[in-house]
């Protein structure tokens, strides 16, 4: 199981820094040109790309903060299962929230 989580934490990291980058760079583009919020989200709306880009971008947030929390929390006093339990419960509340934010951004 440790192998796995092992695996998974150093994909998902893999995953999210090139989209980390692109992200931060098309931010940047957007605000030297001088589009504002609503022009962002208007360029947005009904993408299909923008909608798997950050739909992949939380995915392995998630995946990768949900093991990282776990990982922090079973060097603590906590009991191993708690640590786990709350290192589940805190990717899947990412995950939800997360695709909430995809959804309203494409939507």
């Amino acid at each position: 199981m440790a192998v796995w989580l092992f695996i998974l934490q150093r994909g998902s990291a893999l995953v999210m820094a090139p989209l980390v980058l692109i992200h931060i760079g098309v931010m940047v583009v957007a605000v030297r040109n001088g589009l504002s919020s609503e022009e962002i989200l208007g360029r947005t709306q009904g993408s299909v790309f923008w909608a798997a880009f950050y739909g992949l971008f939380v995915l392995a947030a998630a995946v990768h903060g949900g093991i990282g929390l776990r990982a922090a929390l079973a060097e603590s006093p906590l009991p191993r299962p708690a640590a786990g339990a709350l290192g589940l419960v805190f990717a899947l509340l990412a995950l939800w929230l997360g695709g909430r934010a995809v959804a309203a951004l494409v939507a």
